[in-house]
């Protein structure tokens, strides 16, 4: 799957209309073996049947099942992850969703479907481009999600073919010897035009390292820029122990740059600018469209808020009478993590998702850069502090 399709999934899903049938949000870890995740299912659904009623019952066992068929007969057995969304009743509802990349187990029912590790996943892996270069060929390669999607460009020489027969093997290394600066610019060149039209921001060597770091050395600035690591990798090395090789170091320079963003909200919260910390804070920005990039830490777990069932406004507090919006009294529980996200996704904004944070625990485990500030928060503003954000 590449990172376009998955993004218009998320949409799909967070634009998803609730009616009076659950929707089922399952998550599940193929990597155990099909014994494994069929029992981590079977589990949940006898949890999940104590607080279910006679009609509600019957709606989440029409979708169970098309969840249980689709494991059954559909998988493909390359699948490393699956997440399925599925809901029965008078508008039925069912996507699934396959990966190469891990998922957690995760089997949850509500009015809207679960989005946050989706958006977790596509936070964490996106895509990125690989250079392999070894003594015997050269490839430039997409890594979407995990997987390889496309060989933007391979070139397979047939001159190792030819000694033994038509050129003596010194006759074969003079000429190497003298191509490969050639070779080398070549696909520098190749290299910029690929990634400059496909919009890529990541860039990852592998290969002999002697080469990897002759094209490290000769990179231009602006793919010298894009340069997240150098990776080992020999002509027999299979592609997909080359991906996994870079995906490693692919997750770390995100994890730095998730890092970064944590340190920019802390800075603009110290400096009186476009950012607010914490759960209400962050949930009235989303409501109120201003937030340009959603933070979260990967551990954030607020207490359940609720939303009204008569103008579907939300709040954070535990406890609520009635709507502080209309006043009315139809409440329900709401997860404030999975609404947060649906509407930060509804609106296009940036997700960004930070593990092992300082920053993100002394705020509450959330926060969001701002596009503007409202009347109210201008008001008091230094003279001259910027009143936008540039997209």
């Amino acid at each position: 799957m590449e990172l376009r399709e998955l993004q218009q999934h998320i949409r799909t899903l967070a634009l998803l209309g609730e009616t009076n049938s659950p929707v089922i949000s399952c998550y599940l870890s193929l990597e155990g073996g099909a014994t494994v995740y069929r029992n981590v299912l079977d589990e949940r659904v006898r949890q999940l049947r104590k607080s279910l009623s006679v009609s509600v019952w019957r709606d989440f066992m029409e979708a169970m099942s098309r969840i249980r068929d689709y494991l059954r007969d559909q998988l493909s057995p390359e699948t490393t992850s699956v997440a399925i969304f599925a809901r029965g009743g008078a508008q039925p509802f069912f996507l699934p969703l396959e990966f190469r990349v891990p998922l957690p187990n995760h089997v949850a029912i509500g009015s809207t479907p679960c989005i946050f590790h989706l958006v977790e996943l596509k936070d964490t892996y996106h895509r990125f481009v690989v250079l392999i270069s070894t003594e015997e060929s050269a490839r430039i390669i997409e890594v979407n999600l995990g997987e390889v999607t496309e060989q933007l460009w391979r070139e397979r020489p047939e001159l190792r073919k030819r000694v033994g027969r038509e050129w003596s093997k010194e006759h074969y290394r003079n000429h190497r010897r003298n191509r490969t600066g050639q070779f080398i610019r070549e696909k520098i060149e190749l290299l910029g035009q690929l990634m400059s039209a496909g919009g890529y921001t990541h860039l990852i060597l592998a290969g002999n390292p002697r080469l990897t770091a002759r094209i490290r050395k000769e990179l231009p600035k602006p793919l010298a820029d894009k340069l997240v690591d150098t990776v080992v990798a020999s002509g027999r090395d299979r592609i997909s122990d080359v991906v996994a090789a870079t995906l490693n170091s692919f997750i770390e320079q995100e994890e730095a740059e998730s890092q970064a963003i944590a340190d920019q909200l802390r800075q603009e919260v110290w400096t009186g600018g476009l950012a607010v910390i914490g759960t209400s804070e962050t949930l009235a920005a989303l409501q109120r469209a201003q937030v340009d990039v959603l933070v979260l830490a990967s551990g954030y777990a607020p207490p359940p808020g609720w939303k009204c069932l008569v103008c579907g406004a939300a709040g954070t507090a535990t406890r609520a009478d009635a709507c502080s919006e209309c006043g009315a009294t139809g409440l329900r529980p709401l997860d404030l993590r999975e609404e947060m996200t649906r509407l930060a996704e509804q609106a296009g904004c940036q997700v960004e998702v930070v593990n092992h944070s300082d920053v993100m625990l002394e705020f509450g485990g959330v926060g969001a850069l701002l596009r503007y500030l409202t009347p109210e928060q201008y008001q008091g503003q230094p003279r001259g502090q910027v009143a936008g954000r540039v997209a």
